[in-house]
């Protein structure tokens, strides 16, 4: 607690988000300022990601191998003393569809509760969209204007619709990077994917899209625009284009992306693209949000 000058009293609580995805583990710790009659700020402390590919296991053999729980049993027991240090208040770990899918998830959960101290829960993939659309997206939401809210991960793909400032319709499908690598998505689930996107977006006269996930991220950091100007349909087609000329590797030591980037950015173009295709959509906006701002906004405001 803080006492600024004009007698106002500053607080800052200090929120963790664990998302366990399918293709890493990420911990976020945010900064949250209040004070009197003034909204709360988000304020990012430390993003921490661990490249531990859940989905490799869980889509192609049904299970979370014993390396992989090795694994996460030691960053999660890092997350909890990076938790401790940075005097975190409150914290919540979440699992998506890898955790979801593999027959031996909530032996994992148990494990990492024994061995980490750290409780996880296994959401679906509706809660997921649900807790992405609760991230603060105000300032970039016009009221006369429809967003098709796309966020991509390793193992699902959340679509979220806003209209008026308000979310109208939110929906997961299992068509994420991950499997996509692994040739799991089948033509029938493009064809679904589609079909919801053109039904849902088909009475708005002018849709963007808002693009969140690590490979969004990536391609707009790799544009060199500036946070508030959006990417186009022509040059996410260019990109799509350019990346997939090169080899893996040429990826990782021309364009320095990191291993588990490399591969997974081409399929996540590929699901961009085709929502701006299938929504009519021209440009893409990607603000710095993903689930784990959402898990931090939807504790504090008591939604979870």
């Amino acid at each position: 607690m803080i006492n600024l000058s004009n007698n106002k009293i500053l607080k800052i609580k200090k929120y963790a988000a664990i998302d366990i995805g399918s293709n890493a583990m990420r911990l976020l710790i945010t900064n949250i300022v209040e004070q009197e009659g003034k909204e709360s700020q988000f304020n990012k402390s430390s993003l921490v990601r661990v490249p531990i590919r859940l989905g490799q296991d869980s889509f192609t053999v049904g299970e979370i191998s014993e390396e992989s729980i090795s694994r996460m049993v030691d960053a999660m027991q890092a997350f909890r003393l990076l938790m401790k240090v940075n005097k975190v208040e409150k914290y919540s770990a979440f699992a998506t569809s890898a955790m979801r899918e593999a027959y031996n998830g909530k032996e994992v959960v148990d494990i990492i509760k024994d061995k980490a101290g750290i409780n996880i829960e296994i959401i679906d993939g509706k809660k997921e969209a649900l807790i992405i659309a609760s991230t603060d997206l105000h300032h970039l939401l016009k009221s006369d204007k429809t967003y098709l809210y796309v966020d991509v991960g390793g193992g699902s793909t959340e679509f979220s619709l806003f209209s008026n400032g308000r979310i109208v319709i939110s929906k997961s499908f299992k068509a994420g990077t991950v499997r996509l690598l692994n040739e799991m998505v089948r033509d029938v689930l493009w064809q679904e994917m589609e079909k919801w996107v053109t039904q849902n977006t088909k009475d708005y006269d002018e849709v963007t899209l808002i693009g969140s996930g690590g490979n969004i991220n990536k391609l707009f950091k790799m544009s060199g625009k500036l946070q508030d100007k959006p990417l186009s349909l022509i040059y996410l087609n260019s990109q799509y284009a350019f990346l997939s000329s090169l080899t893996y590797e040429q990826r990782i030591t021309e364009l320095g992306l990191n291993p588990d980037r490399a591969d997974v950015i081409i399929p996540a173009t590929q699901i961009y693209l085709n929502a701006m295709k299938w929504s009519g959509a021209r440009n893409i906006y990607v603000p710095k949000i993903g689930l784990s701002d959402g898990i931090v906004k939807a504790m504090y405001y008591g939604k979870i």
